[in-house]
C-alpha cells in the first residue's frame, strides 16, 4: 500500500480484532510479521500484550532490517523466531523448520534442522560530517554580512553487520551417499528412496554391486583403525563397507566364520571370530561399534590380534581348526608405533595379512602384508566400495588354491650372500624369500621348495623334500645365515643342477622345475654354461639382479627377457613380487619333459613312452636304477620271466619316498 511503517498500530488490530475466522482456544494462535523492522511507531507495548495473549510470533526481517526492533517483536528465543528473509529459499527453510518444530512437533520424513552461522545485517541512514566550509551569515550592521566556517552534514547509508545463528531445514538428498556402484547412477524418488541405473554386467543387484560370494572356507578377522586419525567419518565409512561387504559374501550356508575388532590406543574384540551365525544379529553387532578417538598404535594392534583375535573351539576335542586365518586391516593414519616387527610375529603364527587404505597409506601397508599384491588401495571414498570383488579374490586366493597355488611346482631360490650385496640387504633378500613362499602350498604333492645361498661357494640350506609345511620352511628361511666373501653365481647355478635338481634329493619327475637367482650382479661371469644346462634339462632359470650391472650378461644367463627382472635398489624388490610370482606360475602351467631333468640315477638313460617313462639302466635294477646288480646271484627258475634291466614309470606319479629315505 506504500505509506509508512506502523508494526506498533498493526500489533493494536491484531490485539482488539483477534483472528478473523479463528478456531477455539485449543487451537496454536501463530503470528508472523514480515517487515523491515523500521517502524515510525513504538512497538514495545503492542508487543508484549501480543505475548501475553500466548500468540507465537515470529518476525522475519526483509532485505536489511533493523534488527533491535525485530528482536524486540519475536517470541522467546529469539534464535528460533527470529528469521532473515534476505534469500528467498533459505528463508522458505527457516520459517518452515521454526514452525514445524515448536508448533507442529515435526518434520518431514528425510529432513532435519540444522544450525549455522550466519550474519544479521541492517542497513542504516546515518549523518556523517563532510567537513567545515565558509559560509555567509548576516550581521548586526545593516546592508553587511559576516563570513565564517560551518559544518557541512550529508546523509550516507551504512551497512551493520550482526554475527548470530540461524536455522534451516535441510532435506537430504537419497542419492548424497552415493550407493550406486561400479560406475552406477542414482536416480532420487522422492526424498528417502531411489534407485540405481546400472552398467552392463552389473544390473542384477539394487546397487550395482558385483555379484560375491565366499566359496572358501577361512577363518575371517577384520582389523578396522578407529583412531583419531581417520576421523569419526572414516570410521562410519569404514563401517558401511564392512557391512555391505559381509551383506554381498556371507550367505545362509556360507562357510565364512566372522569377526571384528578396532583399535587406537587398545584393542577390543567386539565380535569374536565364529560368534555369530547369522547375517541379521552379525550386522546389529557392527551397529553398535563405536569411534574411539586416540592414537593409531597398528603395531601393538597387530600383535594382539596375533595372541588373542582367533580363538579355536571345536566341539570335539580331537577336532582341529585348521582352515587358513586372515586378517584384513582397514587403516587411513600412519601408524605411530612400529609396525615391522608385529607384521612380522603375526606371519610367524601363520596368519595372513591383507592391507586396505587409501593411496597415502600404500607403502605402509605394503609393509605389514610383506607383499603389495595383498593390499587394497582406493583413490577415494567412493573407490573403496569398488573394491569388493578385489577383496573377495584375495581372502579366497589363501582358503582355496588356485591358479599357480594348484600347480605341481619343484621351486628352488639361490641367494646371494656375498660381501657385495652386504648383511643389510641380504636380510631383504631373505624376507624376499620368505614371503615369496607364502604363495604357495607346500606339501609333497604340490610345491616343493629348495634354498641355496652362496658366495664364492653354494650351500644348500635346505633341499626340496626338506619340509613338507610352510610353516617349517619360514622357520628354516630365518635361520639362514649371511656368507661374505666373493660371488660366484656360476657354482650356485652348477650347485643346483647337480645336488638340487636330482631324484636323490627329492626332485619329482613329470613336475616343472624352475630356480630363481636372486643377486646384485656380481659374479655373474661363469653363470651363463650352468644357466643352459639347466634350461637343457628342462629347468627354467629366473633372474632377478638389484643394481646396476651388464646387461648383456644378465640376458646370457637369463636366456629370455621373459626371464630377467632387473630392479633398480632393494628397497623396490617388494614391488615386483607379483611379476616373478605370475611368470614362475606360467612356467608351472606349461607342459612338461617327464625325462628333464632325468630321473633315472647311475647313468641310467630316460626313455619317454606315451604319458610315461623308463630308465635304461646299466649295472643297476630298479624303476630308477637304484639297485645295484650284485654278482653271482642264484639262478632264477626258468619259469619266471628274466629279471629286466628295463623299466617302466608312469611319470605323472610321484615314485616312492620310502625309495628316497632308504637311498639316502
Amino acid at each position: 500500500r506504500g505509506g509508512s511503517t506502523e508494526t506498533g498500530q498493526a500489533l493494536k488490530y491484531i490485539l482488539h480484532k483477534g483472528f478473523p475466522g479463528g478456531r477455539n482456544s485449543s487451537v496454536p494462535e501463530v503470528l508472523i510479521i514480515i517487515s523491515d523492522g523500521k517502524s515510525q511507531g513504538s512497538t514495545a507495548m503492542p508487543a508484549m500484550q501480543v505475548k501475553e495473549r500466548h500468540i507465537t510470533v515470529f518476525a522475519v526481517g526483509i532485505k536489511f532490517p533493523r534488527w533491535e526492533e525485530l528482536q524486540v517483536l519475536a517470541s522467546e528465543p529469539p534464535e528460533q523466531h527470529l528469521l532473515f528473509a534476505g534469500d528467498a529459499e533459505d528463508a522458505a527453510n527457516g520459517l518452515y523448520s521454526t514452525l514445524g518444530d515448536p508448533v507442529c512437533t515435526a518434520t518431514a520424513p528425510g529432513c532435519k534442522v540444522e544450525s549455522h552461522p550466519c550474519e544479521r545485517r541492517t542497513l542504516e541512514t546515518v549523518k556523517e560530517l563532510a567537513g567545515n566550509y565558509v559560509c555567509w551569515k548576516g550581521s548586526k550592521q545593516p546592508n553587511a554580512v559576516q563570513a565564517s566556517l560551518c559544518p557541512f552534514i550529508r546523509w550516507k547509508r551504512v551497512l551493520i553487520k550482526h554475527p548470530s545463528r540461524c536455522f534451516r531445514t535441510v532435506c537430504s538428498d537419497p542419492c548424497d551417499s552415493q550407493p550406486c556402484q561400479n560406475g552406477g547412477t542414482c536416480v532420487p524418488e522422492g526424498l528417502d528412496r531411489y534407485h540405481c541405473l546400472c552398467l552392463q554386467g552389473y544390473g542384477g543387484d539394487a546397487h550395482c554391486a558385483a555379484k560375491l560370494s565366499l566359496e572358501c572356507s577361512v577363518d575371517l578377522l577384520f582389523l578396522l583403525d578407529s583412531s583419531a586419525g581417520v576421523t569419526l567419518e572414516g570410521f562410519l565409512r569404514f563401517k558401511a563397507f564392512l557391512k555391505r561387504f559381509l551383506q554381498a559374501v556371507v550367505g545362509q550356508d556360507s562357510p565364512l566364520s566372522v569377526g571384528v575388532a578396532q583399535y587406537s590406543d587398545s584393542v577390543a574384540i567386539a565380535i569374536e571370530v565364529g560368534q555369530h551365525k547369522d547375517v541379521f544379529s552379525l550386522m546389529k553387532s557392527i551397529d553398535a561399534l563405536n569411534f574411539s578417538g586416540g592414537r593409531t598404535l597398528t603395531g601393538r594392534a597387530l600383535q594382539y590380534i596375533s595372541q588373542h583375535g582367533f580363538r579355536s573351539a571345536p566341539v570335539f576335542a580331537d577336532v582341529q581348526d585348521d582352515l587358513p586365518r586372515v586378517v584384513v586391516l582397514i587403516t587411513d593414519s600412519k601408524s605411530q608405533d612400529s609396525v615391522a616387527e608385529a607384521a612380522k610375529y603375526t606371519k610367524d603364527q601363520n596368519l595372513f595379512l591383507i592391507g586396505i587404505g587409501s593411496s597415502f597409506m600404500r607403502a605402509e601397508l605394503a609393509m605389514v602384508t610383506g607383499n603389495p599384491q595383498q593390499t587394497i588401495v582406493y583413490s577415494d571414498p567412493q573407490d573403496l566400495f569398488n573394491r569388493m570383488p578385489e577383496l573377495q579374490r584375495k581372502i579366497c586366493s589363501v582358503g582355496s588354491p588356485e591358479g599357480c597355488q594348484a600347480q605341481s611346482l619343484d621351486l628352488a631360490f639361490a641367494v646371494d650372500a656375498s660381501s657385495g650385496v652386504g648383511l643389510e640387504n641380504f636380510l631383504r633378500l631373505r624376507h624376499f624369500v620368505r614371503s615369496s613362499s607364502l604363495h604357495f602350498v607346500i606339501n609333497r604333492d604340490v610345491t616343493q621348495i629348495a634354498l641355496v645361498i652362496y658366495g664364492s661357494k653354494a650351500h644348500t640350506v635346505f633341499a626340496l623334500d626338506t619340509h613338507t609345511s610352510s610353516s617349517a620352511v619360514l622357520q628354516a628361511i630365518e635361520r639362514v645365515p649371511f656368507l661374505g666373501g666373493s660371488a660366484s653365481a656360476g657354482s650356485a647355478l652348477l650347485h643346483v643342477y647337480s645336488d638340487v635338481m636330482t631324484v636323490q634329493k627329492g626332485a619329482r619327475p613329470g613336475v616343472n622345475k624352475a630356480v630363481v637367482l636372486l643377486t646384485n650382479g656380481g659374479g655373474m661371469q661363469d653363470a651363463a654354461a650352468p644357466a643352459q644346462q639347466l634350461r637343457h634339462n628342462g629347468i627354467l632359470v629366473f633372474v632377478v639382479v638389484i643394481g646396476d650391472t651388464e646387461r648383456d650378461t644378465l640376458l646370457r644367463v637369463a636366456g629370455s627377457p621373459t626371464y630377467l627382472v632387473h630392479i633398480s635398489s632393494y628397497e623396490d624388490l617388494q614391488y615386483y613380487q607379483g611379476l616373478i610370482i605370475e611368470r614362475i606360475c606360467e612356467e608351472a602351467r606349461s607342459p612338461v619333459n617327464l625325462c628333464k631333468p632325468n630321473p633315472c640315477m647311475n647313468q641310467g638313460v630316460c626313455i619317454l613312452g606315451p604319458g610315461s617313462y623308463r630308465c635304461q639302466c646299466h649295472g643297476w635294477e630298479g624303476p630308477h636304477c637304484e639297485t645295484r646288480v650284485v654278482r653271482g646271484d642264484s639262478p632264477r627258475s626258468p619259469a619266471l620271466p628274466p629279471r629286466s634291466h628295463v623299466q617302466w614309470s608312469q611319470g605323472l606319479q610321484p615314485f616312492s619316498r620310502a625309495l628316497q629315505h632308504s637311498k639316502r
